[in-house]
């Protein structure tokens, strides 16, 4: 075979290998799987109930992601428990929404109206953040599931799922202030957190970095 044949062959084939990857991500809803395990491993039974779809359905996309190589999945009992296949996943996604987020004027315009909607609710910096934790005069709570504070969270913050907040909060004194974070940037349950705890008479703040954007800030 001619080089130059060579050479097409293997590029050829190389960017078919990249297209999978490219097929993989066109659907939104595999998109949302993704960035829902990010945050740490979950069962079947959970992403269907995280994202609203059927669980054939979740599964489904997840075996699609599982052909592309970029999930795994073990067993436990009679749950599958799907998680990213690999770290470098993860900071292929970050790239993805950052490079989204930069050329894509329609997500910057979806954040800013939600932070129009929600205008009494403000964003504390990670410096102010860590400055106030050390003298100890902020509380930082991590309103995702449990499962995904246990993989990972920022140090120093407070487990209460968003399920368990009104709870929490009965438990507080109204002179607390308080930081709230979830998924990242554009997780809107953190803002709707914030305004809730404001409701209730609290000073409080919302963390715009989710546990990645923090840890790579």
């Amino acid at each position: 075979m001619e080089e130059a044949n060579l050479a097409n062959l293997y590029k050829e084939q190389l960017f078919l290998q990249y297209a999978r990857i490219g097929k993989c991500l066109s659907s939104e809803r595999r998109l949302e799987l993704l960035s829902l395990l990010s945050n740490g491993p979950k069962a079947v039974e959970t992403l269907a109930h995280q994202t609203g779809m059927s669980v054939a359905n979740v599964s489904r996309h997840l075996q699609i992601l599982l052909d592309a190589n970029l999930v795994r999945f073990t067993k436990k009992g009679t749950y599958v428990i799907y998680c990213l296949a690999n770290p470098v996943v993860a900071e292929f996604l970050s790239s993805l929404w950052k490079v989204s987020e930069h050329q894509l004027s329609d997500i910057p315009r979806l954040k800013q109206d939600i932070e129009q909607h929600y205008n009494r609710v403000h964003t504390i910096s990670k410096k102010d953040v860590l400055n106030r934790m050390e003298k100890g005069d902020l509380l930082v709570l991590d309103i995702r599931p449990r499962e995904e504070y246990e993989t990972a969270h920022i140090e120093g913050a407070i487990s209460v799922p968003m399920e368990e907040l009104e709870d929490y909060l009965e438990e507080l004194s109204r002179d607390t202030e308080i930081a709230a974070y979830c998924r990242g940037p554009y997780c809107v349950y953190t803002t709707q957190a914030v305004e809730h705890m404001q409701k209730k008479g609290f000073k409080a703040y919302r963390i715009e970095e989710g546990v990645q954007g923090w840890q790579t800030s």
